[in-house]
């Protein structure tokens, strides 16, 4: 666990980024149509969103909701569910 708080760090940017992915597109145009000089500093504020909503997003357990959307349509999972007993079927 040599590395856990950064990989923390870092998964908090990456799922505010996921998240938040679209907004990069409308940034660039931004800077494209405008040439404006203050896109490094929106840029950065984008940045630090991506790490609050990250933040967020662990904090409140949303990420656990996430995981387990994809498990109900991952087969193996439904299968060691059926096998466990965890799921009752009606077949």
């Amino acid at each position: 666990m040599r590395f856990y708080k950064t990989m923390l760090l870092k998964a908090y940017f990456d799922k505010g980024y996921s998240v938040t992915s679209y907004i990069k597109y409308l940034i660039a145009y931004y800077g494209l149509v405008n040439r404006d000089s203050n896109l490094m500093l929106i840029a950065a504020i984008y940045g630090v969103a991506c790490f609050f909503i990250g933040w967020l997003w662990y904090k409140y357990k949303i990420v656990d909701a996430e995981i387990e959307v994809g498990n109900r349509v991952n087969p193996f999972v439904k299968e060691m569910r059926r096998m466990s007993g965890a799921i009752h079927t009606e077949n």
